[in-house]
């Protein structure tokens, strides 16, 4: 069902979900850019609808909501051990729609992937998600070549037009909380992307000879290895662990699970030193296949949503969607 609101009504029908849910969206933060007269736009916890952007593309996606910077999965002592307490309240997610098709890209690696992650599960279960439509394709996107510029597996949408509220309540859960208010329903169409300025094309077949291919030897001096990519990414989940020991008694603490990136150093170092991706043009070549080539083998599409966040971040200013673009004339090379 569809209806239309004020903003002020649909304050308090925040106010009911906060009681039940953390609230999160894209929110502006004030001169925490790049540099210090620069906002980030990153996800955050709200308590009313003038804290969403939604004019533009957060610099962030909403994955650490699901998959925590550091997560700690349980503390220890000599003789036992005992999970952290779990979060009573669920959560409501407001995304758009390339990062809705990432949350399916996370639940394949946590869920489907031979094991169900338990971590995971507890809080993915109570995660509610309403799509912010696009009306216009922002910089460096290219969801439309990914297919990810329209979603359906939303429990809502939402848009603002004219200072009023249009919402599409596509989930039941959501019903009590808008049962007392006086309901206006209407008809309107979602927003979404039919077209990006950025457009990628994906070679049907791979051929392996790319692997040795010189395309990936000007990564090796451009990028710096920081990392930034793959933490701006929705689909990138890897992830490392420490233990961390008490000073007061160094048989206690606590292991953590930590964000980790395919392209800093360390990442794949072994017993002995050994690593199997030394060259940071190694490390492009891994992520980029992985991104539109292994993970489709797997998977049955790609893990890139072409969200262009990476591309957005990058200090190199290193391109994902035009490295995605040279592997056709990469690969016509190594076949001459």
């Amino acid at each position: 069902m569809a209806y239309r609101f004020n903003k002020e009504v649909f304050n308090k029908i925040i106010e009911k979900l906060s009681k039940d849910f953390k609230v999160y969206a894209p929110i502006v933060l004030k001169g925490k850019g790049t540099f210090s007269d620069t906002d980030s736009i990153k996800y955050g916890e709200i308590t009313n609808i003038e804290e969403i952007e939604f004019k533009e593309k957060s610099n962030f996606s909403y994955k650490e909501i699901l998959i925590s910077i550091t997560q700690t999965l349980f503390y220890f002592t000599e003789d036992q051990w005992i999970e952290p307490k779990e979060e009573k309240k669920g959560a409501i997610v407001f995304l758009r729609s390339c990062d809705m098709h990432s949350v399916k890209r996370i639940d394949d690696i946590y869920l489907r992937n031979g094991f169900e992650d338990s971590y995971y599960k507890k809080i993915r279960e109570k995660v509610i998600f309403i799509l912010i439509g696009c009306e216009h394709s922002f910089d460096n996107c290219f969801c439309v070549s990914m297919g990810t510029n329209k979603s359906e597996n939303h429990d809502g949408y939402i848009k603002i037009f004219n200072n009023d509220i249009y919402f599409n309540m596509l989930n039941g859960k959501l019903t009590q909380y808008f049962n007392d208010e006086h309901l206006e329903e209407v008809y309107f169409k979602e927003d979404y992307v039919k077209e990006n300025h950025n457009k990628v094309n994906i070679p049907e077949k791979l051929d392996l000879r790319i692997i040795n291919s010189s395309v990936w030897k000007e990564y090796s001096s451009r990028c710096i290895a920081c990392g930034r990519c793959n933490f701006v990414c929705p689909t990138c989940t890897c992830f490392t662990m420490q233990d961390i020991f008490y000073k007061g008694n160094k048989n206690s603490g606590e292991r953590r699970r930590v964000w980790a990136s395919c392209q800093v150093d360390g990442y794949t170092e072994m017993a002995g030193g050994h690593s199997f991706r030394k060259d940071k043009g190694e490390r492009m070549r891994f992520k980029v296949l992985h991104k539109v080539y292994d993970y489709k083998k797997r998977w049955g599409y790609h893990m890139c949503v072409g969200c262009g966040r990476c591309d957005d971040v990058c200090p190199e200013y290193i391109s994902f969607s035009h490295c995605i673009n040279k592997l056709e004339s990469a690969i016509k090379e190594e076949n001459k």
